[in-house]
């Protein structure tokens, strides 16, 4: 059995037990009781990476094979989204292109589905002067994603929370984007405690208030809308409005904290998926979900619940530096040949927060080769002064 010295917040130094490889099967057919997305990573390029903080640079043959991996798991995928380091080092005109590659490998892989990010990303949330200009750079990314194919995931817009006035402006803004677009939307709802600049959006500080605007936009177009995602970690906030969804309209669970009761569901319910702890849990899901699929619930939660462990580390705060774990695992499970991030990311979490990942995703039965991950782990450490 593989071992390695990890350390401890408490600074002591303790031998690690690797448990067996993993038993999640690396295909799997797309299941039929939940419709789930996986927002994917983007690998970077380390020999390009010239300037990391200013100039992105993606190693486009190992960004699309990691998503024919998603998709032969029976997943669609969530494309240029925040786990794609969008915003956070991942500049539009890389998105642009990403956007475009994907579509084509999608076009060329049987039974790849996805849905693409349009924001408001190309001008900076102080560089917009007024709503006209949101609405104009919104209009650009979803020409763009549609012209090459795609469908549409409306991401929240750190530019219009500053600008908008009150809930209007929003309904104003999202009503004129929805009636124009040509096919069924996805809303997108990111909570502040992903990045602070979201804080009141929908024009409303409080829950209940904000939740009213989106649900009255909702309603309106319910016929252009196939659903909303949430991401405010909170699950009673999620079912309370996913009870209230018009028929039709899906709630997509965006809580890396809650996912798998969500998923799971109640006499009244469930959530579907559309999240970032879906890339590096990936074979254990598409596991789990057989399992519902078959009506074991036991079955998903005794394969889905050790992974939320894991995920709640993952998102701690601050929750927007979670893209760091999602590469870190993919790592350390042999997707990627290096753990180097657009912008230099991977320094924005802490080498105590990588050994506690390693230990957890352990747990949960992620690691293929045990071997492989013991050893690029012990390469980590050995930089951090831990040999």
């Amino acid at each position: 059995m593989t071992e390695l010295k990890l350390p401890h917040a408490d600074g002591r130094l303790e031998f690690h037990k690797l448990g067996p490889p993993s038993v999640f099967p690396r295909k799997a057919e797309p299941n039929r009781v939940r419709t789930v997305f996986a927002a994917a990573h983007v690998v970077a390029d380390p020999l390009r990476l010239n300037e990391p903080w200013r100039v992105p640079a993606v190693d486009w043959d190992a960004t699309l094979a990691f998503r024919r991996h998603l998709w032969g798991l029976g997943f669609k995928i969530a494309e240029a989204m925040d786990t794609s380091q969008r915003g956070m080092g991942l500049d539009w005109p890389t998105a642009a292109e990403l956007i475009v590659r994907v579509l084509a490998e999608a076009r060329a892989t049987p039974g790849a589905d996805l849905a693409c990010g349009a924001g408001t990303d190309q001008i900076g949330p102080d560089q917009a002067r007024g709503l006209d200009d949101l609405i104009r750079a919104y209009e650009a990314q979803i020409e763009h994603v549609e012209k090459n194919g795609g469908k549409i995931i409306l991401m929240a817009s750190r530019a219009l929370c500053r600008v908008a006035k009150g809930p209007d402006d929003y309904l104003s803004v999202y009503g004129r984007l929805i009636r124009q677009s040509r096919g069924k939307v996805i809303l997108h709802w990111l909570g502040e405690m992903f990045d602070p600049a979201f804080e009141g959006y929908w024009g409303c500080r409080d829950f209940h208030g904000a939740m009213s605007t989106v649900l009255s936009l909702i309603r309106e177009h319910a016929g252009k809308i196939d659903g909303i995602k949430i991401s405010l970690l909170d699950a009673s906030k999620e079912i309370e409005m996913r009870r209230l969804l018009p028929k039709g309209v899906a709630m997509y669970t965006g809580d890396d904290f809650n996912y798998a009761e969500l998923i799971a569901g109640d006499d009244k319910g469930f959530s579907e998926g559309l999240l970032g702890i879906f890339d590096p849990i990936a074979p254990a899901a598409a596991a789990a979900l057989s399992k519902l699929e078959a009506g074991d619930r036991a079955g998903f939660h005794a394969i889905l619940d050790p992974t939320v462990a894991l995920s709640r580390r993952l998102f701690e705060a601050p929750t927007q530096h979670y893209k760091c774990g999602v590469v870190f695992l993919a790592w350390l499970n042999g997707f990627q040949s290096h753990f180097r991030m657009i912008g230099g990311s991977e320094s924005a979490r802490g080498i105590l927060h990588y050994a506690d990942l390693f230990r957890l995703a352990d747990r949960a039965g992620l690691f293929y080769e045990p071997e492989l991950a013991a050893r690029r782990m012990a390469y980590l450490c050995a930089l951090n002064g831990i040999d």
